[in-house]
C-alpha cells in the first residue's frame, strides 16, 4: 500500500482529499491540528521521516484573510513556515511535496487570466505568507508542484456557498460585491487534481514540476456567483434571495482583495492533461449534496 500523507484534514481541502476514489493499492493518510501540529517544525520533520510516504500533500493553510492582518505570525507560521519545514523534510527523504497556493499572490490589478510565471504583488499578509511559503518550497531541493487555487467552496465547512444558504434564507436579500472578479473551484474538483499530481510524481520521476494553477473554468463576480448559487438552489426548492450589487468600496474589510482572481490553465493542462470543468456544474453538485438532486 503506498501512501499519501495529508496536512489539513479537516479543512474543505483536507475532507475532499480523503473522498477522491483512488487507484488500487494507494490511500490517503490526513492528520489534523491534534495529530500534527504546524507551528512545531521538528514535528513536521519527524512525521514526514516517519514512514516512506509516497508523496505529502500540504493541503493546511491560515486561509482567515482578514484575521491574518492582525495575526500574522500565526498566519506566517502556518502558510510560511510549515511548508518550509515540510519541504526540507521531503527533500532529505525524496519524498515529493505538493503545496497548495492561493491567486492572492497577484494584485488583481488588471484584465485577464493570471498565468504561473506573472509577476507577484500580494495586497496583504495572507498573501505575502503564502508566497512566502512558495519561495520555501521552490528553494527546498525537494521534487513540488505548487498548486495555486481562487474561490474555493464545498458542502463542508465555512464557504460562499454555505454562507450564502444561510443568510440568503434569512434575508431574502443581498448585497454582494460586483467588481471582483474570477472562478469558483470545487475542493472536491482540486482535490481530484491534487491527487492526480501527487501520484504521478510518485509514480514518475521524471513528472513535471514547478507552479500550476487549478480553478473551475469560466469567470464570474461574486454577485454573478450568488445569483447562480440561489438559481440552481431555486430549482432544488432551496434557499433563494435577490442579490444587489455593490462595489468594493461598499464592504470594506481589514485586508484588501484582489479585483480579478482569474487564473489560466496552460500549464496544469499541457503538463497533466488536468482540464477544469465549468464552474456551473462543480457549483450544481455541490448543492446536490447540501439540498438534493434538481426537481
Amino acid at each position: 500500500m503506498r501512501e499519501v500523507l495529508v496536512t489539513g484534514a479537516n479543512g474543505q481541502l483536507g475532507q475532499e482529499l480523503q473522498r477522491v476514489a483512488l487507484p488500487a493499492g494507494w490511500r490517503v493518510v490526513a492528520l489534523d491540528r491534534a495529530a500534527l501540529d504546524l507551528t512545531d517544525p521538528a514535528a513536521i520533520a519527524a512525521m514526514v521521516a516517519e514512514r516512506p510516504w509516497a508523496a505529502v500533500i500540504n493541503g493546511a493553510a491560515y486561509t482567515a484573510v482578514d484575521k491574518a492582518e492582525r495575526d500574522q505570525v500565526a498566519a506566517w507560521q502556518v502558510n510560511a513556515l510549515a511548508p518550509a519545514a515540510l519541504a526540507a523534510a521531503c527533500a532529505a527523504a525524496n519524498i515529493p511535496l505538493v503545496q497548495v497556493s492561493t491567486d492572492y499572490v497577484f494584485p488583481g490589478d488588471r484584465d485577464g487570466a493570471w498565468a504561473v510565471d506573472d509577476a507577484v504583488a500580494p495586497l496583504g499578509v495572507y498573501g505575502a505568507s503564502k508566497l512566502g511559503g512558495e519561495l520555501a518550497v521552490r528553494t527546498s531541493g525537494a521534487r513540488h508542484a505548487i498548486v495555486r487555487t481562487a474561490w474555493v467552496v464545498s458542502a463542508h465547512g465555512d464557504n460562499f456557498v454555505r454562507t450564502m444558504l444561510r443568510v440568503g434564507g434569512e434575508r431574502g436579500h443581498l448585497r454582494v460585491v460586483a467588481d471582483q472578479h474570477g472562478s469558483p473551484t470545487s475542493a472536491a474538483d482540486l482535490a481530484d487534481a491534487l491527487i492526480r499530481i501527487a501520484i504521478r510524481l510518485a509514480e514518475d520521476a521524471q513528472a513535471p514540476t514547478g507552479t500550476f494553477h487549478f480553478s473551475n473554468a469560466g469567470a464570474t463576480t461574486w454577485a454573478g456567483f450568488a445569483e447562480e448559487i440561489f438559481r440552481q438552489s431555486g430549482t432544488r426548492d432551496g434557499a433563494t434571495a435577490t442579490v444587489e450589487p455593490i462595489a468594493t468600496a461598499d464592504y470594506p474589510t481589514p485586508a484588501r482583495r484582489p479585483a480579478n482572481s482569474l487564473l489560466a490553465h496552460d500549464a496544469i493542462e499541457h503538463a497533466y492533461g488536468i482540464t477544469p470543468r465549468p464552474w456551473r456544474d462543480a457549483l450544481a453538485d455541490i448543492l446536490d449534496e447540501l439540498i438534493g438532486a434538481k426537481q
